[in-house]
């Protein structure tokens, strides 16, 4: 059984705040992120946070830093295992 790690800065992702407006976006598997937005089932970001994808980043979005602190320490090109 081979998993994914690959994943992308700019991911489909929430931290939400009583009005469902994202305090930080988290990085998680690129092919996990449609899924979840369509299908409404959960992902799991770098740092270990369960949600399902409900908005997407614009440019200057919060990041959760230790979701970049973890996809900072990755080999590049991600790939499988």
């Amino acid at each position: 059984m081979s998993t994914s790690t690959q994943t992308l800065p700019d991911v489909d992702t929430r931290d939400s705040t009583g009005d469902d407006t994202p305090k930080m976006f988290h990085y998680v598997q690129k092919n996990k992120i449609a899924e979840s937005a369509v299908m409404g089932t959960v992902v799991v970001a770098l740092c270990g946070e369960v949600f399902p994808v409900t908005r997407s980043p614009k440019p200057g979005s919060p990041v959760c830093p230790e979701c970049k602190r973890i996809f900072d320490g990755l080999k590049p090109g991600g790939g499988d295992k």
